[in-house]
């Protein structure tokens, strides 16, 4: 189960990248109403640095949560194939107790 700190950590990570693009973008809005001509266009070439920054990190997080995911996909097909009594022995045990916890409200 190494695959779940991973996930966790590009998750992670990925959030305080919103975060911090999201803080430095409302100050940079905030800062640039009163700002004409040079000042201005420099506010917004840090902006689109700061946006080109956090689109280069969602790539880089959104591929390698789809090669994880695959990873996992592609093991849970193996055991299925491999075990597919076993799987259908739990998925009906699984139903069995949710049925017994719904049926008790």
């Amino acid at each position: 189960m190494p695959r779940k700190p991973d996930v966790n950590t590009a998750r992670d990570e990925l959030m305080a990248e919103f975060q911090a693009l999201v803080a430095d973008t409302e100050k940079l809005l905030q800062s640039s109403a009163g700002l004409a001509g040079e000042e201005a266009e420099h506010l917004r070439d840090q902006l689109r640095t700061g946006l080109s920054k956090a689109r280069e990190r969602i790539d880089s997080a959104q591929g390698l949560l789809r090669d994880q995911s695959k990873a996992a996909v592609d093991a849970t097909e193996d055991y299925l194939g491999d075990h597919p009594w076993q799987a259908v022995g739990v998925a009906a045990g699984v139903g069995f107790l949710l049925g017994l916890l719904v049926g008790r409200r």
